[in-house]
């Protein structure tokens, strides 16, 4: 009988590759400064869910992704202090193997599948260095009220979301700040995807009122799916004063993105000052970007073939600068 391969024992030649992936890395991030800097990244695992329990993948070997990319993977998520996943599927060998990759010293909170074809048996995930940034107590699944004399228009929800978001607070050098990740449903076309946009701009508006006496940092973050800056989704996305991060402007979102023709899925966004009621971020932030791997990582794969080894989406991050005490 063949002996499982050990996923913490690289051979030589995967290694070095992870070697040189972790020097490229060292190039485009910041590093983690203890009491001085918070690390904030989403990222759209594509179909993040079972594995190929060996180094390599053998032709039309399902799935693709294997213990070498699980851990190209955890080489990004490393980089941060917590990381908005979306597309964890039901089956959760991926995310075990990646967890165990990165150590004793990472958690993750997740939510359950959701139900549903519009669902596509997706979970929401946060994965947290535990040496950073530990919850405050905060966990919940966002839901809108549908009652019939609230007088729903035909852009606004008539129903729950497709992906229900998901919010979590978290503690760090003294400052609480509270992620509200989710994934928007694609659908038929991008008309479909104003109403959970709009729901999801009033009811983060709404909470943080609600929320402005304690004065909590909220972000939002995730997939949503908008096409491009300024078109009808990013408006419904910004209608109620959620500010996207400008460190993210012109990004490519998707390997697949051409120049010039840029998609604006994912997004960091968060309530500004001069809003009545609304905490405002207390976090400065420094800087901001895009992990792009394609160059390090594709070798003679398709783009394709990539997608489903890695992702099809960049992880996008920001950093906070932490208030002195």
């Amino acid at each position: 009988m063949a002996t499982e391969a050990d996923i913490l024992t690289p051979p030589q030649a995967v290694a070095a590759r992870l070697a040189r992936w972790q020097e490229a890395l060292d190039g485009m991030m910041p590093t983690k400064t203890d009491g001085a800097n918070l690390l904030v990244a989403t990222w759209n695992l594509r179909a993040f869910s079972d594995l190929t329990k060996a180094w390599t993948s053998g032709e039309g070997v399902s799935p693709k992704r294997n213990f070498t990319d699980v851990h190209a993977i955890a080489e990004v998520v490393r980089r941060f202090d917590v990381v908005a996943v979306q597309e964890v599927r039901g089956n959760l060998r991926g995310l075990r193997y990646l967890m165990k990759i990165l150590g004793p010293d990472w958690a993750f909170i997740l939510t359950d599948v959701t139900q549903g074809e519009a669902g596509n048996g997706e979970r929401l995930a946060f994965l947290f260095d535990t040496r950073r940034v530990k919850p405050s107590g905060l966990a919940c699944e966002l839901v809108v009220p549908l009652q019939e004399e609230a007088g729903v228009s035909a852009d606004r929800l008539d129903r729950q979301f497709a992906r229900t978001p998901y919010a979590v607070s978290f503690l760090s050098s003294g400052q609480t700040f509270t992620l509200v990740t989710l994934h928007i449903n694609y659908g038929a076309n991008a008309a479909g995807r104003v109403p959970e946009l709009t729901a999801i701009a009033q009811w983060l508006a709404s909470w943080a009122e609600r929320e402005f006496g304690w004065d909590h940092n909220l972000i939002a973050l995730g997939d949503f799916n908008i096409d491009r800056a300024g078109d009808p989704l990013f408006e419904a996305f910004t209608s109620t004063g959620l500010t996207p991060a400008p460190q993210l402007a012109g990004l490519p979102r998707t390997i697949f993105d051409k120049p010039g023709a840029e998609h604006f899925y994912d997004q960091i966004a968060w309530f500004t000052k001069g809003q009545q009621h609304r905490p405002v971020l207390a976090l400065d932030v420094v800087a901001g970007g895009q992990v792009d791997f394609v160059a390090q990582l594709q070798g003679e794969q398709t783009l394709t073939d990539l997608s489903w080894h890695i992702s099809d989406h960049y992880p996008l991050w920001v950093e906070f600068a932490v208030p002195s005490p």
